[in-house]
Parts: C-alpha cells; structure tokens; sequence
C-alpha cells in the first residue's frame, strides 16, 4: 500500500500508563484521502513525521474520529517504539507533515509481546480450554497437614492432630 501524506496539526501527545497516545487533528470538512484513513484506522501503520529525527515509528491507528469541522487522528505507540517517540515532543502544537503507511503487523502481534498472569491456556477449534500443565502447581495430593506428613497417613505422636487449647479458667482475662 502507498504512503498516505497528510498536512495535520499535531494536538497533543501524552505518556499513559503502558503507551504513548499522540492526537493530530486536519482542520476542514474535505479531506482527500478520508477513505484511506478509515481504511487504517484501527491496524497497524508506519508513521512518520517530515523533518523529524525519530524515522518511522510503528504504531496502532486508534481511532478517527470526523465532526463538520475537523478529523481527529489517534495513535497509540507502545514499546521499543516509545524511545523513538521522544523526538516528537518537540513537534507537538505544530502544523507538520505525517506520512502513514500500513503495516503487515497485525493488532494481536503488535501487542502480544506482553506476558500475561495467570494460568496459561489454550483454546480448541471446538471452544474447548485446555489448562496447560504447571509443574509448579500445587495437587491435592501434595498439600500436608503439618510439615513431613502426607493427608493420606494417620498422625503419628501427636503431629498432625488438632492443638490442644487451653481451658477458659487458663486464659489471660
């Protein structure tokens, strides 16, 4: 697919807690290239800034939002591509010239570098889950009473049986 060349005032770029969300904004109700942009939006895209150290940046197109007067354009840049993201404060509240192409990267990939908690699982064509084995996981079988003594055996000496508590007449009040 081609470059996409856009002539956008770059509104704002914040740091969240996981990303960088940068929002430019074409002023007018005619833009050129409406169909490409909602073609993008919601992929993956390439960006790039004219004039502007950091290169090409992959990011995810968020969202494009069109009023009567204005496109607003929302990306969200994660990861290695964040430190590349630095040269842009520099260009925020200007006028400048973003280049976009779509990537071959798809959404899943593009955030999947992430480990998630939890118990790792899959999912059959069927829509069955199947937990994955854990060596680590704690059974029944393994669980003991008191240390040394499994749940299947009798307490031996006193290890492994209820304490004994005191009478009422023994207690501190």
């Amino acid at each position: 697919m081609s470059k996409t060349t856009l002539n956008v005032l770059f509104k704002k770029m914040q740091k969240d807690d996981k990303k960088e969300v940068l929002v430019f904004q074409v002023n007018g109700d005619e833009l050129e290239s409406a169909q490409t942009l909602v073609e993008l939006a919601g992929g993956i895209v390439t960006m790039d800034i004219e004039g502007c150290d950091a290169g090409e940046i992959m990011a995810e197109f968020a969202s494009l939002q069109r009023d009567s007067k204005k496109t607003a354009l929302k990306f969200h840049i994660k990861g290695d591509s964040e430190e590349k993201a630095i040269p842009l404060y520099r260009f925020a509240g200007r006028n400048v010239t973003l280049n976009l192409q779509a990537s071959q990267m798809s959404i899943d990939y593009y955030y999947g570098d992430d480990p998630r908690e939890g118990v790792e699982y899959t999912v059959d064509g069927d829509g069955a889950v199947r937990v994955n084995d854990d060596p680590d996981q704690v059974t029944i079988d393994g669980v003991t009473y008191e240390v040394g003594v499994d749940l299947g055996q009798e307490p031996e000496d006193g290890v492994g049986t209820e304490p004994e508590w005191p009478d009422e007449d023994d207690l501190p009040m």
